[in-house]
């Protein structure tokens, strides 16, 4: 049920039923125990019943808002300049505002997350501004991935001789940018998940 709920919506278990939390609306919806059972034994007309009365309710999206390769190169360009600004720690702290830690992250398939590693990397090395910067990379990864209700963990490792630092996003198995550029491995010491925890 999770799955087919609005980010901002939270469910509970309860002995004779269910509880919703729509955190975004500051109000509770209640589903009997015979309405929980029908959603995940029933039939998928009696399934798509109890999802269409969620959606009346505002606590489900019919579906789940994609990116765009095109919209990657914006993002990207604004990760950047956020960055070169206010810094890649006061950015790391904003990820909770902008990549909520949504009740449903869905694992997203290995072609999904191919496809915007593709654009990101596209765009970085064609954007002078960008110019293949790790963290931005990886930020917007982050960001694009978590607003699309996926999963994704963003981390920040280093190493030691020479020392480097190098940010990378991990989903569906794969990193954006690659998690060991030429060769070199990286300790993560920082791993951020959904909403900047």
């Amino acid at each position: 049920m999770a799955r087919t709920l609005s980010p901002h919506c939270r469910v509970t278990g309860m002995s004779d039923g269910a509880l919703i939390a729509d955190w975004k609306r500051t109000r509770f919806l209640g589903m009997a125990a015979a309405d929980v059972r029908k959603f995940a034994e029933g039939t998928p007309e009696e399934r798509a019943e109890l999802v269409t009365v969620l959606l009346r309710a505002g606590c489900a999206k019919d579906h789940r808002q994609r990116h765009t390769d095109a919209g990657a190169g914006p993002w990207l360009r604004g990760v950047h300049l956020l960055i070169r600004t206010m810094g890649f720690g006061r950015v790391l702290r904003l990820l909770s505002l902008a990549a909520p830690a949504y009740a449903r992250a869905d694992t997203p398939s290995a072609q999904e997350v191919r496809r915007l590693k593709r654009a990101i990397l596209a765009h970085s090395r064609r954007s002078w501004l960008v110019d293949g910067d790790c963290k931005s990379e990886a930020v917007t990864a982050f960001l694009l991935l978590r607003r699309s209700g996926l999963q994704a963990v963003l981390h920040i490792g280093v190493r030691e001789h020479p020392f480097a630092l190098h940010a990378w996003t991990v989903s569906a198995g794969l990193c954006i940018p690659d998690a060991d550029p030429r060769g070199h491995a990286f300790e993560p010491v920082l791993t951020i998940d959904g909403g900047g925890r």
